[in-house]
């Protein structure tokens, strides 16, 4: 009997265990799901990009194309604000310290990869406080002349240079900056003696230039590109891996003999490191809808950008690479750290 009755109390004790366990696993699942109902939806206000350059340059110019058609396809306004200055040290921190629920993004470029090796001190760090959501664009770097120049090709100002240490002067934008680098990396690449001459923006270097200050400017090719057009600049060459698309005909510095001349300018969209992957992802999908989108794409060729859709990881991947390239520059060059 007594064994009977442990046995029946052994099987009442392990029922009453089922049942809890129902219980339990309902309740979980009800609030997991009331967890998963209650979260707001992505996104549920105006979205900011935070651009560190002023508004009509290629960057800004860039993301107002993009923005306008991830705004029609998020449901939400996308509002560009400008912080220029600082090397973008401050638009970057804005953005490092922002809550990261992917409504505040950092346009990041060149000058973000090059910060990390030329700047003594971040109040962040480029890797570790962001996380890459996608590029956007790349665009070219040139090698320019005035259209009466001596040089008709990068051969023959190279023969000069030889022939003449330290007389070739470059002229480019501020030191530090894309183009500053790009010069200084020619420089190493070509063996050649010679003053990178840098002036406070694209108009300034191009006074120069034409009024002969300078005898050859590193500078973006889309800002220049009706000068060249209009033949009052010449193209000797440009830095990136094939031939500009809006200049076909003028050769890279690679295909004159510059082998290890490569460099491209490029932006891409940043949130806080702690974003939630989902919304990484997100946000990845609608700038590749709208890089992918005739319209956007056109309008970013016809100011010669070149659309990069891709994943945030390509992305990350990506600045990497780039702030080991631009550091190993700065070391060579000897640019001492600001």
């Amino acid at each position: 009997m007594s064994s009977r009755l442990t046995r029946l109390q052994a099987s009442a004790m392990n029922r009453r265990r089922f049942l809890l366990g129902l219980g339990g696993s309902a309740l979980t699942a009800q609030v997991a799901a009331q967890g998963a109902a209650g979260a707001p939806a992505f996104p549920n206000k105006a979205l900011r990009i935070v651009v560190p350059f002023g508004a009509g340059g290629v960057a800004d110019l860039t993301v107002r194309t993009v923005s306008r058609r991830m705004a029609e396809t998020l449901g939400q306004p996308v509002v560009v604000d400008n912080r220029p200055g600082a090397g973008g040290v401050v638009a970057a921190d804005l953005v490092a310290k922002a809550e990261p629920d992917g409504h505040t993004l950092l346009l990041i470029s060149n000058g973000t990869a090059v910060s990390a090796g030329l700047m003594k001190q971040l109040p962040y760090d480029p890797i570790r406080d962001f996380k890459s959501v996608g590029l956007l664009a790349t665009f070219d770097i040139a090698l320019i002349v005035p259209v009466d120049s001596r040089f008709a090709n990068l051969n023959q100002l190279l023969q000069w240079a030889r022939e003449n240490p330290g007389r070739l002067n470059i002229g480019s934008i501020n030191i530090g900056s894309t183009q500053h680098l790009t010069a200084e990396w020619f420089k190493l690449v070509a063996g050649i003696q010679a003053q990178v001459v840098p002036f406070n923006g694209t108009p300034a270097v191009m006074t120069a230039l034409r009024g002969g200050q300078v005898d050859v400017a590193v500078e973006i090719l889309g800002p220049v590109l009706p000068q060249l057009r209009g033949k009052a600049l010449r193209a000797l060459a440009v830095t990136s891996e094939r031939r500009a698309a809006a200049l076909p005909e003028v050769p890279t510095a690679q295909e004159q003999g510059l082998k290890g001349l490569l460099a491209s300018s490029w932006n891409g969209l940043a949130v806080p490191a702690r974003t939630p992957a989902p919304v990484i992802e997100r946000l990845n999908r609608e700038i590749v809808t709208a890089l992918q989108t005739p319209a956007v794409r056109q309008q970013l060729l016809d100011m010669n950008l070149d659309p990069h859709p891709g994943s945030p990881v390509q992305a990350q991947e990506w600045l990497q690479h780039e702030i080991r390239a631009w550091g190993q520059v700065i070391e060579r060059a000897g640019i001492p750290k600001q």
